[in-house]
């Protein structure tokens, strides 16, 4: 069946870096992204990548994180750096095939 299977997010200090990976099955995806949600905030894109290699990232996280995939392993990668106490949230994977679905989320913390 179709499933996206995300690494485990961590504790990161401010300024670290951090990288996420979804991986998929079952299809391959035509856009993959990652959403996330910071604690009483909405769900919010932070960056997509479409089959084409075409990307799309949130203003908050511009120039900071980079949004790549793997056809061949049928993963989408989230790496962040420059890492803010702003970006502490569930980091969700999303992907598109017919429908949405969805990663199960990942928690990132940005502390000091």
């Amino acid at each position: 069946q179709v499933q996206l299977v995300e690494s485990v997010g961590g504790l990161v200090q401010p300024g670290g870096s951090l990288r996420l990976s979804c991986a998929a099955s079952g299809v391959i995806f035509s856009t993959m992204g990652w959403y996330r949600q910071a604690p009483g905030k909405e769900r919010e894109l932070v960056a997509r990548i479409t089959s084409g290699g075409n990307t799309n990232y949130a203003d908050s996280v511009k120039d900071r994180f980079t949004i790549s995939r793997d056809n061949a392993k049928n993963t989408v990668y989230l790496q962040m750096n420059s890492l803010k106490p702003e970006d502490t949230a569930v980091y969700y994977c999303n992907a598109w095939f017919a429908r949405q679905f969805w990663g199960q989320g990942t928690q990132v913390t940005v502390s000091s």
